[in-house]
């Protein structure tokens, strides 16, 4: 059995295609540009992970790559790439934003058009999509309203999943994400930056006065939405939560990071950012009715296994500039 998998050398699409490693039954291809948006050692770091006779990685980029002969024969293909960032894609770098979030993912879901061995299109969408959403939590059918042109882009290839499943049958379903973090995480990610600033006993910078409140879901939850998403086959073009039920505030998290790391934190107030929104926290009525999926993972456990990851990359690097 083989399955797709874009973006497969970042953060959800290397825990996904490990955990599907380790089924012992999927073969996996991974696709991945190894695009500088962060370090590109980050990425080589998750791919040497996944150093398996399954696993086969493409080296390409999804807006000029032949699609055909990689996506052939494929039971599942999740969309994982994309560009991520609320505050880089406001300005001249919009367009990255339409090519990699957009035009990409049409590409994609044409190539897939003819695919009788498909099963399912997962497609990674983003809490975004809702903006300042007018209630909480927020369901599936509240009106998005993105405030970046992040959010924007990943509304509109959301829009082009439930198209191709309504006009040509393509089963996609479009997972809306909160907040994702856990081991793996993009350095440029909020509890990333706050924990490898408290081990290395740093200044943590945050945005805004740190009331804002977050909705943030463990990196393994997400995983076995996305496999449930498969398995469990929902109606074409469903569009689905996937919220972590940890709904707190920054400065909640910051007293949750100084218990597990033993520190006093040295917080650095910076000014909001465009585009960021105050609230985010998702309903999970359809996630569990559709997928039978829960989150299971709370705030506290869910950062110290982030914690641990990261004290153990820096160990390592330690050790290795020691040599």
């Amino acid at each position: 059995m083989k399955v797709v998998i874009t973006g497969a050398a970042g953060f959800i699409g290397s825990n996904l295609a490990s955990t599907l490693l380790k089924r012992g039954d999927v073969d996996v291809v991974g696709i991945d540009s190894l695009t500088d948006y962060y370090p590109v050692d980050n990425k080589l770091r998750n791919l040497d992970g996944l150093q398996d006779d399954r696993f086969d990685f493409v080296d390409a980029d999804l807006a000029t790559v032949d699609l055909g002969p990689i996506l052939e024969g494929a039971s599942a293909i999740f969309h994982q790439a994309g560009q991520p960032g609320v505050r880089k894609s406001w300005g001249d770098e919009f367009a990255v934003y339409t090519t990699q979030n957009v035009l990409v993912t049409q590409r994609l879901l044409e190539a897939a058009r003819n695919l009788d061995s498909l099963e399912a299109f997962v497609y990674a969408s983003s809490s975004s999509v809702y903006g300042d959403a007018e209630s909480y939590p927020t369901s599936e059918s509240d009106r998005p309203m993105p405030m970046s042109p992040y959010g924007v882009t990943k509304l509109a290839a959301e829009h082009l999943a439930t198209l191709y499943a309504k006009n040509f049958g393509l089963p996609t379903v479009s997972l809306r994400y909160f907040t994702v973090y856990g081991p793996g995480q993009r350095p440029d990610m909020a509890f990333n930056k706050f924990l490898r600033a408290a081990i290395n006993d740093q200044p943590i910078p945050v945005y805004g006065d740190g009331t804002q409140i977050r909705e943030f879901t463990h990196v393994a939850d997400i995983v076995e939405a996305n496999i449930r998403a498969w398995k469990r086959r929902p109606q074409p073009g469903s569009v689905i939560n996937l919220s972590g039920g940890s709904s707190v505030t920054v400065n909640e998290v910051l007293e949750t990071i100084a218990g597990i790391t033993g520190k006093t934190l040295n917080v650095q107030r910076l000014e909001k950012v465009a585009g960021d929104v105050f609230r985010t926290g998702g309903s999970t009525l359809l996630a569990s009715d559709l997928l039978g999926w829960k989150p299971s993972i709370d705030i506290e456990t869910g950062l110290r296994s982030e914690y641990e990851w990261l004290l153990g990359l820096e160990t390592a690097e330690r050790q290795s500039t020691n040599v």
